[in-house]
């Protein structure tokens, strides 16, 4: 069986780092909010370019504090609209949920599978305050575009970057490789997940806000711990969302080869979309550039579940992100009579194939062979 994902296989390279972080962790006494956190936080914030890193318990929690700090400090009003992908995680629309804000869903570009900023510029009205884009997939959304239009009307840019750990691209004057900005640094604010299959991933939940605005940062801390400045003084209402120290150590470890395993997810995506020749399957767009990790490498085929029968029959794992589109889960009722046949589309067709930083050349080539015997 050549599995979808190994984390095991992945995660026990820093096998001996891991053991000896925790045992200085554990001799430390310091479990919360320690030495780990304020470094990966300032680790973090560098590799991504941004002045602010603030850890956070998850990738949801990271969304949610992001607007709610925004409507603390009045960018944002409740009931506000958010533009939001509609092929998204359904937590993108969560967090907009939560936060007291309205999503408004917008359909992706079918050939991306981001978001369309020509659908954005439909969608816009006097009540739309920000946009939330998501680099789906690991490739970056159009965000020259997607700013000149939320510049244009004066809206907050939001990322969901929780797939894209490690994406650059580079602005139209930006040439110079130090230039190049990362996902995390292409808006107002960014959120990632840490969750253990992500291109940087934990090994239990985590998740972190980027931003380059001092007071919303400050207000993100704030309110991540209680709402808390210090011990037994509440400021605001907060809520329990801290990083966990100990994933904050394993994070430090990891982050010094993101890059690398980035570079190889790219090395197999450029095998698949070069030897992968077989017109029942649609591959993904790929500029050739750092612009996509390739979290998941996402291809569409016409009978999908005849696919799935053939993958299985090869013994090759795989996955669906996602079999159903948020407006038709039972969680979202308020868009379950709403169409978005493009969305549709990408849900009903697609399937991830292996992809990983520790994936063997024989396994990669199997796949290959598997899939144009299709």
């Amino acid at each position: 069986m050549i599995k979808f994902l190994d984390l095991h296989k992945i995660n026990e390279r820093f096998e001996t780092d891991f053991q000896e972080r925790f045992r200085s962790f554990l001799n430390s006494g310091y479990y919360i909010l320690g030495s780990e956190v304020e470094q990966f936080e300032a680790d973090f914030a560098s590799y991504c370019g941004t002045k602010h890193c603030i850890g956070t318990a998850n990738g949801l929690d990271a969304l949610t504090l992001i607007f709610k700090s925004y409507i603390h400090l009045g960018k944002l009003q409740c009931d506000d609209e958010v533009i939001v992908p509609a092929n998204t995680y359904i937590a993108s629309i969560l967090s907009i949920i939560n936060a007291g804000l309205k999503p408004i869903l917008v359909e992706p570009d079918l050939e991306t599978y981001n978001i369309s900023p020509r659908e954005i510029k439909k969608y816009v009205g006097p009540n739309t305050k920000a946009i939330l884009v998501v680099h789906l997939y690991g490739q970056l959304a159009e965000m020259n575009v997607i700013n000149d239009i939320a510049k244009t009307a004066g809206l907050l840019v939001i990322e969901d970057a929780a797939q894209a750990h490690g994406a650059v691209k580079r602005s139209k004057l930006q040439v110079a490789s130090s230039k190049l900005k990362r996902a995390g640094n292409l808006g107002d604010a960014a959120a990632f997940s840490f969750y253990p299959t992500k291109n940087l991933g934990a090994l239990g939940d985590a998740g972190a806000i980027t931003t380059n605005n001092s007071n919303l940062a400050d207000t993100v801390k704030l309110m991540r711990n209680y709402g808390s400045s210090k011990k037994n003084v509440n400021d605001i209402v907060g809520v329990n969302s801290r990083l966990d120290e100990l994933q904050a150590a394993f994070l430090n470890i990891k982050l010094k080869h993101l890059d690398e395993d980035n570079s190889k997810r790219r090395s197999i995506a450029k095998r698949y979309l070069r030897e992968i020749k077989n017109k029942k399957l649609t591959l993904p767009f790929y500029s050739g550039e750092h612009d996509h990790v390739f979290h998941v490498f996402v291809i569409r085929v016409s009978d999908r579940q005849d696919f799935e029968t053939h993958l299985q029959s090869h013994d090759i794992a795989y996955l669906i992100h996602y079999p159903i589109p948020p407006h038709q889960q039972n969680a979202l009722p308020m868009f379950n009579k709403d169409l978005f046949p493009i969305t549709e589309e990408i849900h009903k067709t697609i399937i991830s194939i292996p992809m990983s930083p520790v994936m063997r050349e024989d396994e990669i080539s199997t796949v290959i062979k598997v899939l144009n015997a299709y």
